[in-house]
């Protein structure tokens, strides 16, 4: 019986790092659709801050963000922060090995598996602000968000917080990562204000169409590929005949839900615009994954189908009202993460006997007060002292000479001769 429990132990481990490793390359999904939707002169600057997010949230999440998403105990409000015991070098990297059948894995890839959650949160603000945000302050921002604005709402609803205590139910994140990263855009971009030319003075809306379709259809595979490992890394364990089965269902509703959302925005947008959007197509995609991630593990598959499918079709009335608004959001991350993220709280007690509305609701105006406030809070702090936005001249100029002091697309005009 103890190498079963063993061989367990060692399955779980393995499967929760292989499912951390596929939401880590979620970030590259994400680089490669904000850089898709962006115009060519904005490119370098948003690789830039997707790549140096992620480093930023590794680390930030290691000596902050963990210890008060997963503390050893706390109020149910304010957690006992123990964050440091992470780098101590007489620190137990394994958890206790459990009773046989009781599964259990390695409290470092616990760690590794949660922190690429957070940076997930934080990439999806950067595609929000894109094109006029300065780099630095964006980079100070994600200090704050992935060490303590995302963490302590995390623990109050993953880490024995009193969100957690009253029934609230998020499975893989719609609300603790996608509404939250939507929460925290949103403020920024009400700050912000709108690029240049977007809105015109009579209010029509100018659309400012992305530089690379292409790279932005291979980010929305990437993010799709990505989330198995993001919803089914949530299942925590597959050692298990009733554990294998729960993430192949996860598998299969995750897949639906997109398939549903792609289509159904499909259909929207022809319907509404008479012509096959491809940036609401993959926009629908992506809602749709946003949509199940609450929960994808009671639906039946035609119930995945379906919140996916409504999830789609509210991400193009989404995007459609924000520019009637005029907050202008250029690869549709508050909607998206946003209003579907809501959606798909709100749909967990459809197929979830153990959910209330009320826990859910509770779960959503928290998420969304709490980050929104924070976020407002350092962004205003930043704008007063450091500033948001890069000047006019360097805005129509593209932001990647004047923060990155190159072009991702250079026009290669060199000197005579140069080439041979």
């Amino acid at each position: 019986m103890e190498q079963i429990a063993h061989l367990a132990y060692a399955l779980d481990t393995f499967y929760l790092l292989v499912s951390g490793a596929l939401v880590m390359w979620m970030a590259a999904g994400f680089a490669m659709l904000e850089a898709g939707l962006v115009r060519a002169k904005n490119t370098a600057e948003i690789l830039t801050k997707n790549l140096a997010l992620f480093a930023i949230a590794s680390l930030l999440y290691l000596l902050l963000g963990y210890g008060l998403m997963y503390p050893a105990g706390g109020s149910g409000l304010i957690p006992a922060f123990d964050g440091f015991a992470l780098l101590g070098d007489d620190l137990d990297m394994q958890a206790a090995l459990p009773a046989p059948g009781e599964g259990g894995h390695a409290r470092l890839a616990d760690f590794f598996f949660q922190v690429v959650f957070a940076a997930t949160a934080m990439s999806i603000v950067s595609g929000a602000v894109a094109e006029r945000m300065k780099l630095w302050p964006f980079l100070l921002f994600c200090l704050v968000m992935t060490g303590v604005i995302y963490p302590i709402q995390g623990y109050w609803s993953w880490g024995g917080g009193f969100l957690e205590e009253r029934g609230f139910k998020d499975f893989a994140g719609s609300g603790v990562v996608h509404l939250a990263g939507a929460s925290a855009a949103l403020a920024g971009v009400l700050l912000l204000g709108p690029r240049r030319g977007k809105y015109g003075k009579d209010g029509s809306i100018h659309a400012i169409p992305g530089a690379n379709l292409p790279l932005a259809t291979l980010g929305t595979f990437i993010l799709w590929l990505g989330w198995f490992g993001f919803s089914g890394g949530s299942a925590l364990k597959i050692a298990g005949v009733a554990e294998a089965n729960a993430v192949a269902t996860v598998f299969v509703n995750t897949n639906l839900a997109a398939a549903s959302g792609l289509l159904a925005a499909l259909i929207v947008g022809r319907l509404l615009f008479g012509k096959a959007d491809l940036t609401l197509i993959l926009n629908g995609a992506l809602a749709g994954l946003v949509a199940i991630t609450a929960e994808p593990l009671t639906p039946a598959p035609l119930a995945a189908s379906l919140i996916g499918a409504l999830g789609g079709t509210l991400v193009v009335f989404a995007i459609i009202s924000l520019d009637k608004l005029r907050i202008d959001d250029p690869v549709g991350a508050i909607s998206v993460h946003g209003l579907v993220g809501i959606w798909g709280l709100l749909a967990v007690p459809l197929t979830n006997a153990e959910a209330s509305l009320s826990a859910q609701l509770l779960g959503i105006a928290t998420i969304l007060a709490w980050v929104f406030l924070a976020s407002l809070l350092i962004w205003s702090l930043l704008k007063a002292t450091l500033g948001l936005r890069v000047g006019e001249a360097e805005e129509w100029e593209g932001v990647d000479a004047s923060e990155c002091g190159l072009m991702a697309y250079p026009e290669f005009v060199g000197a005579k001769g140069a080439g041979r």
